[in-house]
């Protein structure tokens, strides 16, 4: 909303005719503070909604972020690896020298 020269000295004078010169200072003030109010309620609203709609967008970063880690440290092969160690380890029984072991059976 534009107000050319011409419409800002009609709403002036309309002004001094209905409140009259001595309230002219008081009501400047009051609309200027109204003014400033109205900013900061507009950049309270701008804020709160920026802040929505970029929660989503955050939360969204975050689940790729976790997916890109977890299929960095995935490694089917160290699995596979970890395995044969484990085999490896496992002390072998020599069952020759063992009791208990009665060998192939056939029926």
């Amino acid at each position: 909303m534009e107000l050319s020269i011409g419409e800002m000295m009609m709403v002036a004078l309309a002004i001094v005719v209905l409140f009259g010169p001595n309230k002219l200072p008081q009501i400047a003030r009051d609309l200027g503070q109204g003014v400033r109010k109205m900013r900061g309620a507009m950049e309270d609203v701008k804020t709160e909604i920026l802040k929505e709609t970029d929660n989503p967008v955050s939360e969204i970063k975050r689940e790729i972020d976790k997916v890109k880690k977890a299929a960095m440290d995935f490694n089917p092969m160290g699995d596979l690896e970890k395995e044969a160690l484990a085999k490896r380890s496992e002390p072998k029984i020599d069952l020759s020298e063992s009791d208990t072991h009665e060998g192939p059976v056939s029926r």
